[in-house]
């Protein structure tokens, strides 16, 4: 009997505490459904955090994830959400968690930090009890994991992720288009043998995005880039005039048209339509482009003119191209060096820096993933000061959370950084690259010139019995305007050369 009493004496205290738990849990959940998130959110924090029932802390924390969500705070709630996720799947609320975090990724266009938790988190041991996820939210996570495996080369589990998005999802036209770029890798298994059918299937996913129809914010760029790889892929086969065909679908001044210029010079070249491919760089070297860093299309024009044989031409583009390019190779060589720390390359790109060549800074800039990195660190901050400016400032939950936070911009800097020095080194390396391609030219001009001399051809005479006609009119309602060197923003992308050959006969023929 005496046993019993010390028993009850034990017990008793544990049973109030636990009705005081479940009183604190049910006036968090009351505050919450009240739309009450200032009273709700502390509660369920400290909730989370106490010597509670292993229920009453589980629901917390997803609730607490809730509140964060629903206070417009998305970076909070899915750091939140992510905790629960890492506790793996024997968390009552873990595939809440799941599908929470799909949502916050969603919100936020967050393409580096979420994929890596999903990815890391798709085991074997969880996919039986993922597939009863909503049917959007597992497509969105195929996708995602599927973006993280593409990068890091993983092909085949890229393509089978990717190949399970379903036509009806809202990310089925990006995960076709990257489907596209996984089977036109050089580095996908097996290429060399089975390279005629899996350009086929890669043409195939591109045109899957271009006959899309559902809406989608990220449909239009999308659809975009689809046209780029799809006039890659048929460049790489040999198929120039189809590639010009995609190439000419990107609309003009849309955020890839100069890539397309760029690219479509190359397509125009191949198929021997100089006139064209110098009409392509005509556009891309007017005026509207003039941050645009595109230094190989000098070397593209410069080439050209080289197999016209009209040397003079080759001389002023390869001085053009020094004039511009030039210096940018002795501006950009100090941010190279391996001194130069993640978060220094990052704050050379995070706002306009005139230490750096304005064009590669614009380049870099434009990358996707860099951008991403920009918008989630502004997110970060506003939600930095929302907590310490709002109605929990001074609270644990603030400090916290804040804290929380902090630790998601450091990584983000360190993402952002490796992005922005690889960029820096590329940009570099392109130019050095180009810079020596240049020079080829320029010697090889200079012989062939020689041989002209020594073999007694008068290729001034021989241009001047050359007369330049009209470019051939693409239908009757176009119109024939000759340049008179000015650029008006209805002409541009419009420009097609007439050219004369100054090369001799057995030259050309060659």
């Amino acid at each position: 009997m005496s046993r019993l009493l010390r028993l009850l004496v034990v017990l008793a205290p544990l049973a109030a505490s636990a009705q005081q738990d479940v009183s604190g849990y049910n006036r968090a959940l009351a505050a919450f459904n009240a739309g009450d998130l200032d009273t709700a959110a502390p509660l369920f924090l400290r909730l989370s955090e106490g010597e509670v029932p292993p229920d009453v802390k589980a629901r917390s924390e997803y609730y607490l994830a809730q509140s964060f969500a629903k206070k417009d705070l998305p970076v909070a709630a899915f750091i939140t959400y992510a905790n629960i996720v890492n506790a793996g799947p024997k968390h009552p609320s873990y595939l809440k968690a799941i599908e929470g975090l799909v949502d916050m990724q969603q919100r936020l266009d967050e393409q580096n930090l979420i994929p890596s938790i999903l990815n890391q988190a798709y085991t074997d041991e969880v996919r039986d009890q993922w597939v009863t996820l909503p049917k959007e939210v597992l497509a969105r996570i195929n996708y995602l994991v599927g973006t993280v495996s593409q990068r890091r080369m993983r092909f085949e589990e890229a393509r089978a992720l990717l190949e399970a998005v379903p036509r009806d999802s809202r990310v089925y036209a990006k995960a076709r288009y990257l489907l596209g770029i996984v089977l036109a890798d050089p580095r996908f298994p097996g290429r060399p043998g089975e390279a005629q059918s899996l350009d086929q299937e890669a043409i195939s996913s591109f045109k899957d995005v271009l006959a899309a129809k559902e809406p989608q914010v990220e449909l239009p760029e999308t659809r975009q880039l689809a046209m780029l790889s799809l006039g890659r892929v048929l460049y790489r086969r040999g198929e120039y005039a189809r590639a010009e065909e995609a190439y000419e679908m990107v609309p003009r001044y849309a955020r890839f048209w100069d890539q397309a210029l760029f690219e479509n010079g190359f397509a125009r070249f191949q198929n021997e339509d100089f006139g064209g491919a110098l009409g392509s760089l005509q556009a891309l070297h007017a005026p509207q482009f003039e941050g645009a860093f595109q230094p190989e299309s000098w070397i593209l024009k410069a080439t050209v003119y080289y197999y016209s044989c009209l040397y003079d031409e080759v001389k002023t583009t390869l001085a053009s191209f020094d004039a511009h390019y030039g210096p940018m190779a002795k501006q950009l060589e100090p941010f190279t060096r391996e001194d130069v720390t993640l978060v220094q390359a990052f704050n050379l790109v995070a706002s306009e820096n005139r230490r750096l060549p304005r064009p590669v800074y614009l380049w870099i800039r434009s990358n996707e993933r860099i951008r991403e990195v920009q918008r989630m660190l502004a997110r970060v901050d506003a939600e930095k000061r929302e907590l310490t400016e709002g109605p929990w400032r001074g609270t644990p939950l603030a400090t916290q959370t804040v804290a929380s936070l902090e630790d998601v911009r450091s990584t983000l800097l360190q993402v952002g950084g490796t992005l922005a020095r690889s960029r820096l080194h590329e940009a570099y390396d392109n130019l050095r690259t180009f810079s020596d391609q240049a020079e080829i030219i320029r010697v090889q001009t200079a012989l062939d010139e020689k041989d002209l001399f020594q073999a007694g051809v008068d290729q001034r005479a021989l241009l001047a019995r050359q007369s330049l006609y009209r470019p051939k009119m693409p239908g009757e309602a176009w119109n024939y305007w000759k340049f008179q060197g000015e650029f008006w923003i209805d002409e541009i992308g419009y420009y097609q050369y007439t050219l004369k050959r100054g090369c001799p006969a057995k030259k050309a023929e060659r």
